[in-house]
């Protein structure tokens, strides 16, 4: 792929969300302002009017979706982008002028399907520095791709995987084990600046166990809506849990 042709590429960026209206009013006109972005799509869960007004005010479009599903969410989202490149961006992480470069950059390889950034936590604790390194190291080879990583794919490859599993937890790493199966991806730096507020909340140390059980337990079949139960345990239980029936989990496995 040429620079010019790079260059033309139409970026779309989608962010899940779910009561996250104090992030949103800083990011979504942080993300309109980048340059080579085409639009920024907020999927949202929250029954909040000011949220869809706050958005759309930032310059965003803003669409409603019934229950706290990212998997859906973010397929809602894909499903009204116009992007030739789709980008799905943690409400909580930032994304700046240079992410969008890099993804620029990567995708003039005609060969590159898709990708993520690599983790940075912010300074509020640097205890986690230690965890992004062992990150770093997992992510160079071949391990999974998280959330807070701004997935991104090109839009004829998402299409062809199916898009995420309908999962309410452990999308992100269900798509991207296919997605590093359909062809070459790219970790990008620089590192994308996540937000540590559940580390602070209840300790780095515990979160990183916590996160780390949910993977493996994930792993050795635990439904994905029972993990999202304990993961929200402090909010409220995901509805729709007949879509995470097993026949529709075995139909994605065989994909």
């Amino acid at each position: 792929m040429s620079q010019i042709e790079a260059a033309r590429l139409r970026l779309s960026v989608i962010v899940p969300s779910w009561d996250d209206r104090d992030h949103l009013r800083r990011l979504v006109p942080e993300l309109v302002r980048l340059k080579s972005l085409r639009e920024v799509i907020v999927v949202d869960v929250t029954p909040h009017p000011i949220t869809a007004e706050m958005v759309r005010n930032g310059g965003g479009t803003y669409l409603h979706s019934g229950a706290p599903n990212r998997g859906e969410q973010m397929n809602l989202g894909a499903g009204h982008a116009c992007g030739d490149v789709l980008i799905f961006h943690h409400a909580d992480s930032l994304l700046t002028q240079q992410h969008v470069a890099a993804i620029s950059d990567a995708l003039r390889d005609p060969a590159i399907i898709g990708g993520a950034f690599y983790r940075r936590f912010d300074e509020r604790h640097r205890r986690l520095r230690p965890l992004e390194m062992i990150a770093r190291f997992l992510t160079r080879h071949g391990g999974s791709f998280f959330g807070d990583q701004s997935i991104f794919v090109r839009r004829e490859v998402f299409e062809a995987l199916g898009g995420f599993a309908p999962l309410p937890l452990m999308e992100d790493i269900e798509f991207s084990r296919r997605l590093r199966r359909a062809g070459p991806v790219a970790v990008l730096d620089p590192p994308l600046t996540s937000s540590s507020r559940r580390h602070l909340r209840r300790g780095p140390w515990r979160t990183s166990i916590e996160n780390g059980t949910l993977i493996v337990l994930y792993r050795c079949g635990v439904s994905p809506a029972a993990l999202h139960r304990w993961y929200y345990r402090e909010r409220f239980p995901p509805p729709n849990e007949s879509i995470l029936a097993a026949e529709s989990l075995e139909e994605f496995g065989r994909r």
